[in-house]
């Protein structure tokens, strides 16, 4: 869970207000997707952002105007002509939707912070737009096959809970017209995607720390228990001791991997990786990737393509692995990887920012 929602948890539970604003849609270039979040504690602090910086003190004045007793609003904030206006220098435009939270108006709340802490997959509609003011805010959780909250009709019930639905199989959270005057924002948390790391080295501890940064349910696997143990790895959500190749192969039995999975094999172990790449690159995976030198790779390629790997499987293959950012130690290698990751996931060229338009 975010450092976000666990502040406004741990408020909700001791029965106080917070207020809430959240991203519910955004257009053209903007510093935080659908789905961000800022809140106001009790104490007076402020946790998350919704802008980076260009639009919050105004976000502030309306989370003060929430906890005086105003009600919930949705502000749109976009590129502002005058320099000392409030908007966003980065010329996209978002709708902030801005609300209460306590166990009145947020009863589900526990319940959602329950699945996610299990990594059940999960959503939130919440009422954007309505010719009743008083049923903006309103909130239905859905996840498959239930639903808890109303939004003001079984109607309306029903075409949320099918919109959540599919932008849960998509992954990806959005505001929908359910009809020509009602709008939900649907806030999805989807399963966290895996990140399989196998190695038991110090590169594999820091790719090990930097998924679990990029919050992936990681799991480390090292065919040697000397080396596959907790406190090598304590950022991991397991560790496993087993041969690669037949850990990632039990994986894919068990439909535990999918299209978001990312394999790195750090082994340093020319036949456990050759063994494991040959199953990874037979799967369908987001990410599959290993550490080498230009040498190591060419003998790999040369193995796996007398193992009858097609051409368009061993193309999917990230190695060396990593992005060129020169980098030698085991943090910058991971840098480097988390980097390759992003922009594979993202479909983004992975050039410098400068030398684009």
């Amino acid at each position: 869970m975010s450092a976000v929602t666990t502040d406004v948890l741990d408020a909700w539970r001791s029965g106080a207000v917070v207020a809430v604003a959240t991203v519910v849609r955004a257009s053209g270039r903007t510093p935080c997707p659908p789905g961000t979040t800022m809140a106001l504690l009790p104490d007076g602090s402020v946790s998350g952002s919704v802008s980076g910086g260009c639009v919050e003190a105004d976000v502030l004045a309306c989370l003060h105007d929430v906890l005086d007793g105003a009600g919930p609003s949705v502000r749109r904030y976009g590129l502002a002509e005058d320099v000392l206006a409030v908007g966003l220098p980065c010329g996209g435009t978002i709708d902030v939707l801005v609300d209460a939270v306590s166990r009145d108006c947020a009863p589900h709340l526990e319940a959602l912070a329950d699945d996610r802490a299990a990594d059940r997959p999960v959503a939130v509609a919440t009422v954007v737009a309505h010719p009743d003011d008083a049923r903006l805010g309103a909130s239905i959780l859905v996840r498959e096959g239930d639903v808890l909250g109303s939004l003001g009709s079984a109607e309306l019930d029903r075409t949320a809970q099918d919109a959540a639905l599919r932008l849960l199989d998509a992954a990806r959270g959005d505001t929908v017209e359910l009809d020509d005057a009602v709008s939900v924002f649907v806030d999805v948390h989807p399963a966290r995607p895996r990140m399989l790391v196998y190695g038991g080295a110090a590169v594999a501890a820091a790719v090990a720390r930097q998924g679990a940064f990029l919050d992936h349910r990681v799991t480390v696997c090292d065919h040697r228990a000397e080396f596959a143990t907790r406190r090598r790895f304590p950022e991991a959500d397991e560790v496993v001791v087993a041969r690669p190749a037949d850990h990632l192969a039990g994986e894919i039995a068990a439909g535990a991997v999918d299209r978001r999975t990312v394999v790195c094999s750090l082994t340093h172990d020319v036949r456990l990786d050759v063994d494991l790449l040959d199953v990874a690159l037979r799967a369908d995976l987001g990410y599959v990737g290993a550490i080498g030198s230009r040498r190591v790779h060419d003998d790999r390629m040369r193995r796996l393509r007398a193992r009858g790997l097609a051409p368009d499987r061993l193309a999917a293959l990230r190695s060396p692995i990593g992005l060129d950012l020169g980098a030698q130690t085991p943090a910058e290698i991971a840098v480097a990887v988390a980097a390759e990751i992003t922009a594979t996931r993202r479909a983004a060229s992975g050039l410098p920012l400068s030398d684009s338009a």
